[in-house]
Protein backbone atom coordinates (compact mmCIF):
# COMPACT_ATOMS: atom_id res chain seq x y z
CA UNK A 1 0.00 0.00 0.00
CA UNK A 2 1.35 3.39 -0.98
CA UNK A 3 2.37 5.39 2.00
CA UNK A 4 1.57 9.27 2.45
CA UNK A 5 3.42 11.38 0.28
CA UNK A 6 4.58 8.48 -2.04
CA UNK A 7 2.39 9.67 -4.43
CA UNK A 8 3.32 12.92 -5.41
CA UNK A 9 7.24 11.02 -6.05
CA UNK A 10 6.15 10.07 -10.13
CA UNK A 11 5.02 13.78 -10.58
CA UNK A 12 8.42 14.99 -9.52
CA UNK A 13 10.11 12.98 -11.65
CA UNK A 14 7.82 13.85 -14.22
CA UNK A 15 8.03 17.61 -13.87
CA UNK A 16 11.90 17.14 -13.51
CA UNK A 17 12.05 15.05 -16.41
CA UNK A 18 10.26 18.13 -18.32
CA UNK A 19 12.52 20.77 -17.31
CA UNK A 20 15.33 19.11 -18.24
CA UNK A 21 13.97 18.81 -21.80
CA UNK A 22 13.33 22.07 -21.78
CA UNK A 23 16.58 23.28 -20.96
CA UNK A 24 18.24 20.76 -23.17
CA UNK A 25 15.82 22.02 -26.13
CA UNK A 26 16.60 25.86 -25.37
CA UNK A 27 20.25 25.48 -26.29
CA UNK A 28 20.04 24.47 -29.30
CA UNK A 29 17.68 26.74 -30.51
CA UNK A 30 19.42 30.37 -31.42
CA UNK A 31 19.38 33.47 -29.60
CA UNK A 32 16.73 35.66 -30.97
CA UNK A 33 14.44 32.39 -31.15
CA UNK A 34 15.23 31.16 -27.48
CA UNK A 35 14.13 34.83 -26.60
CA UNK A 36 11.12 34.56 -28.39
CA UNK A 37 10.05 31.31 -26.30
CA UNK A 38 11.28 32.20 -23.12
CA UNK A 39 9.39 35.83 -23.19
CA UNK A 40 6.12 33.87 -23.98
CA UNK A 41 7.63 31.40 -21.14
CA UNK A 42 7.66 33.81 -18.36
CA UNK A 43 4.78 35.68 -19.32
CA UNK A 44 3.01 32.55 -19.13
CA UNK A 45 4.29 31.13 -15.68
CA UNK A 46 5.07 34.58 -13.98
CA UNK A 47 3.20 37.22 -15.91
CA UNK A 48 6.00 39.18 -16.32
CA UNK A 49 6.25 41.33 -19.52
CA UNK A 50 10.20 41.11 -20.32
CA UNK A 51 12.29 41.67 -23.82
CA UNK A 52 13.59 39.28 -25.63
CA UNK A 53 17.02 39.88 -24.87
CA UNK A 54 16.24 40.51 -21.19
CA UNK A 55 14.52 36.98 -20.94
CA UNK A 56 17.25 35.24 -22.35
CA UNK A 57 19.56 37.13 -19.77
CA UNK A 58 17.25 36.03 -17.16
CA UNK A 59 17.04 32.61 -18.02
CA UNK A 60 21.05 32.31 -17.93
CA UNK A 61 20.79 33.82 -13.90
CA UNK A 62 18.32 30.97 -13.84
CA UNK A 63 21.06 28.08 -14.90
CA UNK A 64 23.60 29.60 -13.17
CA UNK A 65 21.67 29.78 -9.73
CA UNK A 66 20.27 26.28 -10.26
CA UNK A 67 24.63 25.30 -10.31
CA UNK A 68 25.30 27.88 -7.09
CA UNK A 69 22.62 25.67 -4.93
CA UNK A 70 23.49 22.58 -5.81
CA UNK A 71 27.22 23.17 -4.95
CA UNK A 72 25.44 24.97 -1.59
CA UNK A 73 23.11 22.03 -0.49
CA UNK A 74 25.54 19.35 -1.95
CA UNK A 75 22.80 17.86 -3.82
CA UNK A 76 20.25 18.42 -6.93
CA UNK A 77 17.77 21.17 -7.21
CA UNK A 78 15.35 21.27 -9.85
CA UNK A 79 15.02 24.17 -12.57
CA UNK A 80 11.58 25.74 -10.74
CA UNK A 81 13.61 26.01 -7.80
CA UNK A 82 16.21 28.06 -9.08
CA UNK A 83 13.61 30.17 -11.21
CA UNK A 84 11.51 31.13 -8.14
CA UNK A 85 14.82 32.44 -5.99
CA UNK A 86 16.01 34.77 -8.99
CA UNK A 87 12.40 35.70 -10.12
CA UNK A 88 11.60 35.85 -6.38
CA UNK A 89 15.07 38.08 -5.40
CA UNK A 90 13.69 40.55 -8.61
CA UNK A 91 10.92 41.34 -7.05
CA UNK A 92 9.02 39.96 -10.69
CA UNK A 93 7.21 37.19 -8.93
CA UNK A 94 3.98 38.74 -8.30
CA UNK A 95 2.24 35.21 -8.40
CA UNK A 96 3.80 31.76 -6.95
CA UNK A 97 2.32 29.40 -8.88
CA UNK A 98 5.58 27.50 -9.83
CA UNK A 99 6.28 25.56 -6.63
CA UNK A 100 4.98 24.84 -3.32
CA UNK A 101 5.65 27.63 -0.40
CA UNK A 102 6.53 25.00 2.29
CA UNK A 103 9.17 23.81 -0.30
CA UNK A 104 10.59 27.31 -1.47
CA UNK A 105 10.73 28.38 2.48
CA UNK A 106 12.78 24.96 3.28
CA UNK A 107 15.30 25.92 0.72
CA UNK A 108 15.95 29.45 2.14
CA UNK A 109 16.11 27.78 5.31
CA UNK A 110 18.87 25.23 4.45
CA UNK A 111 21.19 28.24 2.61
CA UNK A 112 20.87 30.21 5.38
CA UNK A 113 21.41 28.71 8.34
CA UNK A 114 24.27 25.80 9.83
CA UNK A 115 23.07 22.49 9.82
CA UNK A 116 24.23 21.70 13.55
CA UNK A 117 23.29 24.64 15.56
CA UNK A 118 20.48 25.84 13.80
CA UNK A 119 22.21 29.14 14.17
CA UNK A 120 22.69 31.43 10.81
CA UNK A 121 25.41 31.14 8.79
CA UNK A 122 28.18 33.12 7.25
CA UNK A 123 26.54 34.07 4.14
CA UNK A 124 24.08 35.19 6.51
CA UNK A 125 26.63 37.23 8.84
CA UNK A 126 28.24 39.32 5.61
CA UNK A 127 24.60 40.21 4.70
CA UNK A 128 22.88 41.32 7.70
CA UNK A 129 26.11 42.84 8.93
CA UNK A 130 26.08 45.35 6.00
CA UNK A 131 22.31 46.02 6.46
CA UNK A 132 22.83 46.72 10.00
CA UNK A 133 26.18 48.94 9.54
CA UNK A 134 24.22 51.03 7.22
CA UNK A 135 21.41 51.06 9.68
CA UNK A 136 23.65 52.39 12.41
CA UNK A 137 25.11 54.95 10.39
CA UNK A 138 21.96 56.34 9.16
CA UNK A 139 20.23 56.45 13.11
CA UNK A 140 23.64 58.05 14.52
CA UNK A 141 23.13 54.85 16.63
CA UNK A 142 25.64 52.40 17.90
CA UNK A 143 26.04 48.73 16.69
CA UNK A 144 28.45 45.85 18.81
CA UNK A 145 30.41 43.44 16.81
CA UNK A 146 31.35 40.22 18.58
CA UNK A 147 33.10 37.17 17.34
CA UNK A 148 32.96 34.05 19.43
CA UNK A 149 35.57 31.37 20.09
CA UNK A 150 34.39 27.79 21.26
CA UNK A 151 37.84 27.50 23.30
CA UNK A 152 39.91 24.01 23.52
CA UNK A 153 36.94 22.67 20.93
CA UNK A 154 39.84 20.34 18.95
CA UNK A 155 41.31 18.88 22.42
CA UNK A 156 37.35 17.98 22.97
CA UNK A 157 37.35 16.21 20.31
CA UNK A 158 40.40 14.63 20.48
CA UNK A 159 39.88 13.45 23.98
CA UNK A 160 36.00 12.60 24.05
CA UNK A 161 35.31 12.18 20.23
CA UNK A 162 33.28 14.31 17.46
CA UNK A 163 29.66 13.29 18.92
CA UNK A 164 30.52 15.22 22.38
CA UNK A 165 32.24 18.23 20.07
CA UNK A 166 29.31 18.18 18.28
CA UNK A 167 27.35 18.46 21.94
CA UNK A 168 28.95 21.03 22.70
CA UNK A 169 28.47 23.16 19.74
CA UNK A 170 24.78 22.98 19.89
CA UNK A 171 24.69 23.89 23.79
CA UNK A 172 26.78 27.00 22.62
CA UNK A 173 24.17 27.70 20.35
CA UNK A 174 21.74 27.25 22.79
CA UNK A 175 23.15 29.73 25.37
CA UNK A 176 23.41 32.39 22.57
CA UNK A 177 19.52 31.95 21.96
CA UNK A 178 18.37 31.99 25.70
CA UNK A 179 20.81 34.90 26.55
CA UNK A 180 20.56 37.16 23.39
CA UNK A 181 17.53 39.97 23.23
CA UNK A 182 15.47 39.56 20.54
CA UNK A 183 16.83 42.21 18.36
CA UNK A 184 20.33 40.67 18.72
CA UNK A 185 21.06 38.18 16.04
CA UNK A 186 24.09 35.24 16.49
CA UNK A 187 25.80 33.36 13.34
CA UNK A 188 28.15 30.23 13.18
CA UNK A 189 31.06 31.43 10.81
CA UNK A 190 33.25 29.01 11.28
CA UNK A 191 34.24 25.89 12.76
CA UNK A 192 34.46 26.89 16.26
CA UNK A 193 33.74 30.51 15.48
CA UNK A 194 30.89 32.49 16.05
CA UNK A 195 29.47 36.05 15.47
CA UNK A 196 27.02 38.48 17.06
CA UNK A 197 25.15 41.58 15.86
CA UNK A 198 23.94 43.84 18.65
CA UNK A 199 21.95 46.97 17.87
CA UNK A 200 22.14 50.51 19.90
CA UNK A 201 24.57 48.11 22.23
CA UNK A 202 27.37 50.44 23.53
CA UNK A 203 30.96 48.43 24.71
CA UNK A 204 30.01 48.02 28.38
CA UNK A 205 26.46 46.72 27.54
CA UNK A 206 28.07 44.53 24.69
CA UNK A 207 30.65 43.28 26.79
CA UNK A 208 28.33 42.49 29.83
CA UNK A 209 26.31 40.56 27.99
CA UNK A 210 29.17 38.46 26.44
CA UNK A 211 29.78 37.76 30.35
CA UNK A 212 26.92 36.66 30.64
CA UNK A 213 26.66 34.19 27.51
CA UNK A 214 30.07 32.97 28.63
CA UNK A 215 28.64 32.29 32.47
CA UNK A 216 25.63 30.54 31.14
CA UNK A 217 27.57 28.55 28.45
CA UNK A 218 29.91 26.97 31.17
CA UNK A 219 27.02 26.24 33.44
CA UNK A 220 25.14 24.36 30.48
CA UNK A 221 28.16 22.36 29.94
CA UNK A 222 28.90 21.68 33.34
CA UNK A 223 26.89 18.45 34.02
CA UNK A 224 28.96 16.91 31.15
CA UNK A 225 31.94 16.65 33.46
CA UNK A 226 34.48 16.39 30.76
CA UNK A 227 38.25 16.45 31.38
CA UNK A 228 38.48 19.09 28.88
CA UNK A 229 37.13 22.72 30.37
CA UNK A 230 35.92 24.75 27.22
CA UNK A 231 34.88 27.99 27.24
CA UNK A 232 33.44 30.96 25.02
CA UNK A 233 36.67 33.56 24.26
CA UNK A 234 35.28 36.78 22.72
CA UNK A 235 36.19 39.86 21.44
CA UNK A 236 34.10 43.17 20.63
CA UNK A 237 33.84 45.89 18.83
CA UNK A 238 31.43 49.00 18.32
CA UNK A 239 30.70 51.34 15.50
CA UNK A 240 31.36 54.25 15.62
CA UNK A 241 34.05 54.47 18.54
CA UNK A 242 36.49 51.21 17.11
CA UNK A 243 35.63 51.68 13.47
CA UNK A 244 32.94 52.48 10.40
CA UNK A 245 33.63 49.77 8.07
CA UNK A 246 32.45 45.75 8.55
CA UNK A 247 36.62 44.85 7.94
CA UNK A 248 37.39 47.60 10.62
CA UNK A 249 34.96 46.23 13.51
CA UNK A 250 35.80 42.37 12.24
CA UNK A 251 39.82 43.13 12.93
CA UNK A 252 39.30 44.83 15.90
CA UNK A 253 37.32 42.01 17.75
CA UNK A 254 39.08 39.38 16.09
CA UNK A 255 41.97 41.33 17.41
CA UNK A 256 40.61 41.29 21.07
CA UNK A 257 39.59 38.11 20.98
CA UNK A 258 43.11 36.49 20.83
CA UNK A 259 44.01 39.27 23.32
CA UNK A 260 41.45 37.75 25.76
CA UNK A 261 42.48 34.05 24.81
CA UNK A 262 46.04 34.55 25.68
CA UNK A 263 45.54 36.46 29.00
CA UNK A 264 43.26 33.58 29.60
CA UNK A 265 45.61 31.16 28.93
CA UNK A 266 47.73 32.42 31.76
CA UNK A 267 44.47 33.22 33.95
CA UNK A 268 43.27 29.75 34.09
CA UNK A 269 46.40 28.41 35.41
CA UNK A 270 45.91 30.28 38.31
CA UNK A 271 42.46 30.36 38.35
CA UNK A 272 42.17 29.96 42.51
CA UNK A 273 42.82 33.60 42.17
CA UNK A 274 39.39 34.30 40.67
CA UNK A 275 38.34 34.87 44.34
CA UNK A 276 41.43 36.52 46.19
CA UNK A 277 38.98 38.41 48.65
CA UNK A 278 36.81 35.51 49.80
CA UNK A 279 39.56 32.66 49.10
CA UNK A 280 42.77 34.10 50.20
CA UNK A 281 44.02 31.21 52.47
CA UNK A 282 45.14 32.02 56.48
CA UNK A 283 48.50 31.43 56.12
CA UNK A 284 48.28 34.79 53.72
CA UNK A 285 47.33 37.24 55.51
CA UNK A 286 51.16 37.04 57.31
CA UNK A 287 53.99 38.98 55.34
CA UNK A 288 55.26 35.76 54.29
CA UNK A 289 53.86 32.28 54.27
CA UNK A 290 55.15 29.93 57.18
CA UNK A 291 56.86 27.54 54.67
CA UNK A 292 59.08 30.37 53.61
CA UNK A 293 59.63 32.35 57.21
CA UNK A 294 62.88 30.75 56.42
CA UNK A 295 64.44 32.58 53.06
CA UNK A 296 64.90 35.75 52.32
CA UNK A 297 62.06 38.65 50.99
CA UNK A 298 63.12 37.74 47.66
CA UNK A 299 62.58 34.14 47.75
CA UNK A 300 59.04 35.13 48.52
CA UNK A 301 58.17 35.69 44.94
CA UNK A 302 60.29 34.02 41.59
CA UNK A 303 62.34 36.26 39.54
CA UNK A 304 60.39 38.79 37.56
CA UNK A 305 59.87 38.06 34.05
CA UNK A 306 59.92 41.80 32.51
CA UNK A 307 62.94 44.15 32.64
CA UNK A 308 66.99 43.11 33.61
CA UNK A 309 67.11 42.78 36.59
CA UNK A 310 70.57 42.74 38.78
CA UNK A 311 71.28 39.03 39.22
CA UNK A 312 71.28 38.19 43.06
CA UNK A 313 72.90 35.37 44.84
CA UNK A 314 70.94 32.17 44.18
CA UNK A 315 68.50 31.39 46.85
CA UNK A 316 68.03 28.07 48.32
CA UNK A 317 65.07 26.10 48.28
CA UNK A 318 63.18 27.80 45.33
CA UNK A 319 61.66 24.69 44.57
CA UNK A 320 59.34 25.05 48.18
CA UNK A 321 57.72 28.19 46.57
CA UNK A 322 54.11 27.63 48.16
CA UNK A 323 52.24 28.71 45.13
CA UNK A 324 52.84 28.40 41.77
CA UNK A 325 53.03 32.12 40.15
CA UNK A 326 51.31 33.33 36.93
CA UNK A 327 53.09 35.74 34.35
CA UNK A 328 50.90 38.67 33.06
CA UNK A 329 54.13 40.17 30.87
CA UNK A 330 52.95 41.47 27.50
CA UNK A 331 48.91 41.84 28.97
CA UNK A 332 47.13 44.93 30.08
CA UNK A 333 47.05 43.55 33.60
CA UNK A 334 47.58 46.84 36.28
CA UNK A 335 46.58 47.87 39.78
CA UNK A 336 45.21 51.14 40.79
CA UNK A 337 47.00 51.90 44.23
CA UNK A 338 44.18 53.84 45.97
CA UNK A 339 46.66 54.48 48.83
CA UNK A 340 49.29 56.53 46.52
CA UNK A 341 46.94 58.61 44.76
CA UNK A 342 45.42 56.29 42.07
CA UNK A 343 48.80 55.85 41.19
CA UNK A 344 48.84 52.79 38.54
CA UNK A 345 51.43 50.12 38.37
CA UNK A 346 51.68 47.09 36.08
CA UNK A 347 50.95 43.89 37.35
CA UNK A 348 53.91 41.54 36.28
CA UNK A 349 52.57 38.13 37.46
CA UNK A 350 50.60 37.26 40.34
CA UNK A 351 49.98 33.77 42.43
CA UNK A 352 47.59 32.72 44.93
CA UNK A 353 49.41 34.71 48.22
CA UNK A 354 50.62 37.10 46.38
CA UNK A 355 50.98 39.80 43.21
CA UNK A 356 54.48 41.19 41.58
CA UNK A 357 54.19 45.31 40.70
CA UNK A 358 56.32 47.16 38.48
CA UNK A 359 56.54 50.47 38.89
CA UNK A 360 58.23 53.21 36.68
CA UNK A 361 60.47 54.68 39.11
CA UNK A 362 61.47 54.48 42.96
CA UNK A 363 58.81 55.40 45.61
CA UNK A 364 58.11 55.64 49.29
CA UNK A 365 55.40 52.77 49.14
CA UNK A 366 54.20 51.88 52.65
CA UNK A 367 54.37 48.28 54.24
CA UNK A 368 50.73 47.94 53.96
CA UNK A 369 48.32 49.67 51.01
CA UNK A 370 45.43 49.12 49.13
CA UNK A 371 44.53 48.76 45.33
CA UNK A 372 42.55 47.29 43.04
CA UNK A 373 43.37 44.87 40.64
CA UNK A 374 42.63 44.39 36.32
CA UNK A 375 43.73 41.41 35.27
CA UNK A 376 41.97 40.14 32.09
CA UNK A 377 38.76 37.97 31.78
CA UNK A 378 38.32 38.80 35.68
CA UNK A 379 36.51 41.66 37.27
CA UNK A 380 38.51 44.33 39.40
CA UNK A 381 39.28 43.51 42.74
CA UNK A 382 39.77 45.19 46.12
CA UNK A 383 43.10 43.64 48.08
CA UNK A 384 45.36 45.14 50.65
CA UNK A 385 48.63 43.93 49.90
CA UNK A 386 51.67 43.95 52.28
CA UNK A 387 54.96 44.92 50.83
CA UNK A 388 57.35 42.15 50.69
CA UNK A 389 60.65 43.64 48.69
CA UNK A 390 61.31 46.10 46.27
CA UNK A 391 64.24 45.60 43.51
CA UNK A 392 65.65 47.74 41.44
CA UNK A 393 65.80 47.11 37.66
CA UNK A 394 68.65 48.15 35.06
CA UNK A 395 65.97 50.15 33.59
CA UNK A 396 65.38 52.48 36.26
CA UNK A 397 61.46 50.55 36.87
CA UNK A 398 61.11 48.73 40.63
CA UNK A 399 59.64 45.19 41.02
CA UNK A 400 57.75 45.92 44.07
CA UNK A 401 56.65 42.35 45.56
CA UNK A 402 53.39 41.97 47.56
CA UNK A 403 51.13 39.53 49.54
CA UNK A 404 47.71 39.67 50.28
CA UNK A 405 46.29 40.38 53.23
CA UNK A 406 42.70 39.79 54.44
Amino acid sequence: MPQPGETSRPQTAIEDSFWDLLVETLQGLEESVRGQFLRQFFRTVAQIDLSESKSNEYWELILQRRRELGDTLGKRVSLKTAMVDVLASMNFLRVPILMEYDEFKKLQINAATDALTGLYNRRLFDEYCDKELNRAKRHNQNLAVVILDLHKLKEINDRHGHLQGDQILQLAATTLRKTLRASDFAFRIGGDEFALLLPQADPEQANTLCRRVRAQFESEIAPLKMSVSATLDFGVAVHPLDGETKSELMGLADKKLYELKHAGTAANAGARVISLESHVPREATTAAPPAASARSPKSALAQPSTGAATAPSPQPHRDQRKWERVSLAGTKAHAILTDLGQRTARVIDLSYGGVALLLEKQEDVPEQFNAVLHVPILPPVRVILRKTYTRQLDNGQVRLGCSFVS
